[in-house]
């Protein structure tokens, strides 16, 4: 049976923590929807923290707070950056507990968050919901966006390649980057059958990458800890930023793993679910080539499928 306790965190004095005998999770009541903490028991968050901003509420300047949110996409500044200041409704429904947020103010889209942790292991399923509550239809995403703590390293699969032929004159994926993308920046490796970017405190300046993941998973090695995150993937979809079912973004502060869901027009009351799947191991070794992740992730992320 996983636990469901009222605590004190990050300067927080109302906070829900989730767990079993393996792993733990923080929500935050005081601001959110946010998970600011999911890690193995007694052992190190694998989600990043800011301390500068840990226990603050309030204002309308929009806070990263760390751990785990909810947006919607695309990203337009005075939609995406929605404070999340505030209080939420959070509460436990047998094995779900729910976050709910007030409506967004300048949006007019509502935030919701369900969590199952599993009983005997470190899987957690998140169903993110974003519900219209205007009186027109709103064109939007479902983004989810877990900040990682720094120095680790992202890995993303490619889908299967070939030889050029005339079986394989057609793409089959989008790669998206952004004006700041720099291939040339040694945070990138570029596999054949993978991308990795790492996390880098000494770097300068920010990277990002979208892509469609047909394999639909990620993730993200850190100290030996392997957060593996998998989601839906539909070929037939419209996603943002030119196709990417899958971003991640870093600067020297921390690593982001997002997942986004497809474009739809959400009519009024109407609300649109993503869902993300994670799972935490640990005595994973950093990778650093194609091979190591076959050798060593790969078969992890299948048994978890």
């Amino acid at each position: 049976m996983t636990k469901f306790e009222k605590i004190a965190y990050g300067g927080w004095q109302e906070c829900y923590r989730l767990s079993n005998d393996i792993v733990d999770l923080v929500i935050t009541e005081e601001v959110g929807p946010r998970i600011i903490r999911y890690g193995f028991i007694d052992q190190a968050n694998e989600f990043a923290e800011f301390p500068e901003m840990l226990g603050k509420t309030g204002g309308d300047k929009w806070r990263i707070y760390g751990g785990h949110r909810l947006w919607h996409a695309p990203e337009i500044p005075a939609r995406t950056y929605a404070p999340d200041n505030g209080p939420v409704d959070i509460q436990r429904n047998g094995d779900v507990v729910r976050i709910v947020q007030p409506v967004e103010a300048s949006t007019g889209i509502q935030k919701e968050i369900d969590i199952i942790l599993a009983e005997d292991s470190t899987k957690v399923t998140l169903t993110h919901r974003l519900r219209n509550l205007n009186l027109w239809t709103v064109r939007l995403a479902p983004w989810s966006l877990s900040v990682m703590a720094p120095g680790g390293k992202c890995i993303v699969p490619l889908p299967p390649r070939a030889p050029h032929s005339d079986d394989t004159l057609l793409p089959t994926n989008t790669l998206t980057m952004w004006a700041y993308t720099d291939f040339s920046d040694s945070r990138w490796t570029l596999g054949r059958k993978y991308i990795m970017l790492a996390q880098d405190i000494n770097a300068d300046g920010a990277q990002k990458v979208g892509l469609s993941v047909p394999d639909g998973w990620a993730a993200y090695a850190r100290n030996n800890h392997l957060f593996v995150k998998r989601f839906a993937y539909d070929p037939l979809a419209i996603y943002p930023d030119h196709g990417s079912v899958f971003e991640t973004f870093t600067n020297r502060l921390m690593l982001e793993v997002e997942t986004l869901g497809p474009l739809v027009n959400l009519a009024p009351g109407a609300a649109v679910e993503h869902v993300e799947h994670w799972s935490l191991h640990s005595d994973i070794a950093m990778p650093a080539t194609d091979q190591d992740i076959d050798t060593h992730i790969l078969p992890i992320v299948q048994q978890n499928t």
